[in-house]
């Protein structure tokens, strides 16, 4: 009988430490389960707030960094958005003919009619000569053009009052109004830019910091964006910055298909910070001198130059020459003072 008792009572005892090892055992499986649920509520919610802010890719160290931070357009329901491409006597071809290869490209499934109506506009319909020679007979004239949502002002010959007053107008109701390469000196000789930030062709950083100290010049930046303002870098730049307006208006998958159509790998419209080989000046040398004000490569022999403070700078042209001259102090201050050339004063 003791026997006995002693055997249940040991069995008893058994019960109860099992019970309260398989009582740790659940309370560390469940502590263990609610971690894991809230490591996966935390990253659900990190997920959500990463997805809804805004995308800024500017950064405060670098001062040429550009933001994307600026919003997505509505398209419309129906009919076209039209582009206004406003050119003049030596229009460069690639800042306006890349972009509207862009804008001519996108397709929309389900929609039969082309997203963007197309046309070019000036001061007068008097044919225009563009860089190389092409001839180009204007669709329409400041006076009957269609009401514009997007213009695109490509580098071209200096601008009229009537043209200034006219992408002033104009812009008070665009979606975007975007400059190409040297077209940012038209666009900012209209005051919209002052105050703002923009980019230019790399070959004109100096002359357009010289020219316009009230707009902060974004060196190295492919585009730079400011409401419905926008510029571009030079030439090709274009074409990045009207596959970026493309994204805003219809996502950017839109964006890429069109790429993809037009067999164009360049990627620059989803970084606008991707110029940075252009952010610093080449340094000009005694060996291998540049253009003081475009950075171009001179001949030191045949080169128009100037002597500033016992220094010498060379040109590629006269015209650079001259503006170099109106202002030399402050234009060297405005680009770098290494492209500077220590030399002679014969």
């Amino acid at each position: 009988m003791i026997v006995v008792i002693a055997a249940t009572h040991l069995l008893s005892e058994n019960r109860n430490m099992n019970a309260r090892t398989i009582n740790r055992i659940e309370l560390v499986y469940r502590a263990v389960r609610f971690g894991f649920l809230l490591a996966l509520g935390v990253l659900a919610l990190s997920a959500l707030f990463a997805t809804g802010a805004p995308v800024k890719t500017g950064n405060r160290s670098n001062p040429n960094a550009a933001s994307t931070a600026t919003t997505s357009l509505k398209s419309p329901d129906k009919g076209q958005i039209p582009v206004a491409f406003l050119i003049s006597d030596g229009a460069v071809v690639i800042d306006f003919c890349g972009p509207w290869e862009v804008f001519q490209d996108v397709m929309i499934p389900g929609r039969e009619q082309m997203p963007f109506g197309l046309y070019t506009v000036a001061e007068t319909k008097k044919p225009i000569r563009t860089s190389g020679g092409m001839q180009i007979v204007l669709d329409y004239t400041f006076e009957n053009a269609p009401r514009p949502k997007v213009i695109v002002i490509p580098a071209q010959s200096a601008p009229s009052p009537a043209v200034l007053d006219w992408i002033r107008k104009s812009s008070k109701t665009t979606d975007v109004t975007m400059s190409v390469c040297t077209g940012a000196f038209v666009l900012a000789k209209t005051g919209l830019l002052n105050g703002k930030s923009a980019t230019t062709y790399h070959g004109a950083f100096g002359r357009f910091a010289t020219q316009f100290p009230d707009v902060q010049l974004k060196r190295g930046a492919r585009f730079v964006e400011n409401g419905n303002l926008a510029t571009a870098g030079g030439l090709s730049s274009g074409i990045d910055l009207a596959l970026r307006v493309v994204e805003r208006y219809y996502g950017r998958e839109v964006a890429r298909k069109t790429a993809y159509n037009m067999e164009y790998q360049g990627e620059g419209w989803m970084n606008p910070d991707s110029n940075q080989i252009y952010a610093t000046s080449p340094v000009s040398t005694s060996e291998h001198p540049l253009c003081t004000v475009c950075g171009m490569d001179v001949d030191p022999k045949s080169a128009p130059k100037s002597i500033f403070n016992g220094t010498t700078y060379y040109f590629c042209s006269e015209d650079d020459k001259k503006t170099f001259d109106a202002a030399p102090d402050k234009f060297i201050t405005a680009v770098t003072p290494q492209s500077a050339i220590s030399g002679s004063s014969n």
